[in-house]
């Protein structure tokens, strides 16, 4: 589900940022307005960005080789990483510059009426592709709210598509404003602050993603509730207790549990090794994803020493 989910969601991200791109320089180079060039370039940077998520799924589906023996899967939070980034470089400072040097040098606007209609159309693209990655975000959010799903999502593209796309909505009514005061008021000065307004709201989002991307791209663990689902599942049969497991995700659906479990004493080696492969089975049944598992079996050495 997750990743057809994201797959639907950039898909649609991209065919939205894509075409509205396109209007936006088109906007710009009829109106010089500098609020207009900022978001051409941010819907720029996001039709790329929907491109590299697109090739971190694809990249990821890699066999694993002896050099990589558990897979390419993390290729999809490094792409999503360089997304992060990209949105930080090609959105933020961009139009962080652009904003400053419209102020330093103002230049009236032309044709600003051709610019507000490229916005409100813009505005319903966008919101479409909001829309969507909201619909596929739900079908793997459950009950945690939409900031705890972008912080604990180990599926990195419907998060990174999230705060893009509303970025985008929240840029573009900027950008509105920006030239719209600018029209009403004949000062140029306001377009730019918009523009500056766009700069700063993308560095805040490329900054979050890049914490969180981060995060994901050095491993991080199985949730809470998957781990209490895990321990419980392990100790149960001829298992004791779990001595103590570590677990990393390896990719989005690919989660590795490594774990030393206590076993009863004396149990022939057969029983041994079902023991295992039955508790092996429980957490698959009750956690799909975690597809590698390997157990160490041992004693309770505090039941044997109390003994």
């Amino acid at each position: 589900m997750s990743a057809g989910g994201g797959t639907k969601a950039i898909v649609a991200a991209l065919a939205a940022n894509a075409g509205i791109a396109v209007a936006k320089f088109v906007g710009f180079l009829f109106t010089g307005s500098s609020s207009m060039l900022a978001e051409s370039v941010h819907s720029l940077a996001d039709t790329s960005n929907q491109g590299l998520l697109l090739l971190g799924q694809k990249t990821a589906q890699r066999q694993a080789t002896r050099l990589h023996p558990f897979g390419y899967g993390r290729d999809r939070y490094f792409w999503s990483f360089v997304v992060a980034l990209m949105l930080f470089s090609l959105g933020s400072v961009f139009a962080l510059y652009e904003g400053i040097h419209k102020i330093q040098h103002p230049e009236p606007l032309t044709d600003p009426i051709i610019a507000i209609i490229i916005l409100v159309i813009a505005i319903g693209l966008e919101t479409y592709s909001f829309v969507t990655a909201i619909s596929e975000s739900k079908k793997i959010k459950g009950d945690v709210s939409w900031w705890g799903f972008i912080r604990t999502s180990r599926v990195p593209e419907l998060p990174v598509v999230l705060l893009e796309d509303l970025g985008a909505l929240v840029g573009l009514v900027l950008a509105l404003l920006g030239v719209g005061l600018s029209m009403i008021t004949g000062n140029p000065v306001f377009d730019a602050l918009g523009t500056i307004a766009i700069g700063a709201l993308l560095g805040i989002i490329a900054i979050i993603l890049i914490i969180e991307m981060k995060s994901l791209l050095i491993g991080e663990g199985a949730s809470d509730k998957d781990l209490d689902l895990i321990c419980d599942e392990l100790a149960a049969g001829k298992v004791q207790r779990v001595i103590h497991i570590k677990t990393q995700y390896l990719g989005p659906e690919e989660l590795l549990v490594a774990a030393k479990i206590a076993l009863e004493p004396q149990l022939p080696l057969d029983e041994v090794a079902q023991a295992i492969n039955d508790a092996e089975m429980r957490v698959r049944n009750k956690v799909p994803h975690a597809r590698l598992i390997y157990l160490e079996p041992d004693l309770d050495r505090s039941t044997v020493t109390s003994s």
